[in-house]
């Protein structure tokens, strides 16, 4: 047997997010009957992170074991031919698969870090051409308050107050490592790493730097909520168009081939 780990590319939008369901076609779906029909056999994955109905994926790592003896390059053609156009498979990489290796690796439990993207489309006017690609609002935004505001974002905390009524983790408390808010004309992207996020945290924290960013609340009140704990004072959650997984980071001793970017979608760059 051996572990295969592949770097996928998708858009969430026609899907009812990444896992698996009674209801609703999913990005698990999909992209475990290609690897069926492409292997002949059944093959189960595991993601590095569940991405929600609508919430798109720049690159999602995922993993399979097997005992198929088939080339990198044919796990990545082979199965993107069974796959639509709106999945593909970017790379895949070889491992072994012993567990009593002190280096073995999983998707999900390995990853040491997290990043995801926000875009925001901010004008007077929605524009048909960033629909289910980024958020909206209307009201001009401060970039520079919500800057200040997401500082108070950084480091360990309970973040219960972004945390959904349907979150599954363990523990509220994680470790946001950075948060940059950038603004390229009419778009504004926020970017969040940390160790690992709540069902719903970053559209709930996006929700609330924008109640920020339109003067509704100052940069402190970021801080306040934090320490309150209490879900029902922060702001509803944000649309998911604008979302995206976009970097999972592991131990260089794997030497996965993903981009070493910040794997910002439809070339966007910062400097």
């Amino acid at each position: 047997m051996k572990r295969i780990v592949l770097g996928i590319e998708y858009d969430g939008s026609p899907y009812q997010g990444w896992q698996t369901q009674p209801n609703g076609r999913t990005v698990q779906d999909v992209l475990e009957i290609a690897l069926g029909k492409f292997a002949k056999q059944n093959i189960q994955t595991v993601c590095a992170g569940r991405t929600d109905a609508g919430v798109h994926a720049v690159e999602q790592i995922v993993h399979f074991d097997t005992e198929l003896d088939r080339e990198m390059y044919s796990w990545v053609n082979g199965v993107n031919t069974f796959l639509p156009s709106n999945i593909a498979v970017r790379w895949a990489k070889e491992l072994n698969l012993d567990p009593n290796d002190a280096h073995f690796f999983h998707s999900r439990f390995s990853a040491f870090s997290r990043t995801y993207h926000y875009l925001l489309y901010n004008h007077p006017v929605r524009s048909p051409l960033w629909a289910g690609r980024a958020g909206w609002f209307f009201r001009p935004l401060q970039l520079d308050l919500m800057q200040v505001a997401a500082q108070y974002l950084i480091g360990e905390h309970d973040f219960t107050v972004f945390r959904a009524a349907a979150c599954q983790a363990k523990s509220p408390i994680k470790h946001m490592y950075d948060v940059k808010i950038r603004q390229q004309g009419d778009l504004i992207v926020f970017s969040l790493r940390a160790n690992a996020f709540l069902h719903h945290m970053v559209r709930n924290i996006v929700g609330s730097l924008i109640f920020v960013g339109s003067g509704r609340r100052e940069p402190e009140w970021i801080r306040t909520l934090i320490e309150t704990k209490d879900r029902s004072l922060s702001a509803p959650t944000f649309m998911p168009d604008g979302l995206y997984l976009a970097r999972v980071e592991y131990d260089p001793i794997w030497e996965l081939p993903h981009e070493l970017n910040e794997n910002l979608p439809y070339g966007l760059q910062f400097s």
